[in-house]
């Protein structure tokens, strides 16, 4: 018998939840779903740039689940814009947090950000 899942909280829902590549209508598009704890994953780590066990603690998940919903959301993005799919954001089991900041544009400052670029 498995664990039930940890309640996974997340900053918000997107205001634009749907991408395409231009110039082919939607209907003629294989569709891929990526849910709100993917979504929320991409944002932490890849927006915000956070080490894994921060996002996780952001989230009441555990790091190793952390990394596997990631990987998740990573194969799916990758699958979108190789093969020219259509992305939709919605769903999955998730909680609203509201009472944590989302801080969008806040950056954890790396030494890669120091780096020139050339």
């Amino acid at each position: 018998m498995s664990r039930p899942k940890c309640c996974r909280h997340v900053c918000g829902v997107p205001d634009k939840n749907y991408f395409k590549p231009r110039g082919i209508p939607a209907s003629d598009l294989e569709e891929v779903v990526l849910n709100l704890d993917e979504y929320e994953t991409i944002r932490l780590a890849d927006y915000e740039q956070l080490y894994q066990e921060e996002a996780a603690d952001r989230m009441n998940i555990s790091r190793q689940t952390f990394g596997r919903i990631i990987e998740a959301a990573h194969k799916k993005i990758a699958d979108v814009l190789i093969n020219g799919k259509a992305l939709k954001i919605e769903g999955g089991e998730v909680t609203l947090d509201e009472t944590k900041p989302c801080g969008h544009g806040k950056r954890r400052k790396t030494g890669r950000d120091n780096q020139s670029r050339g």
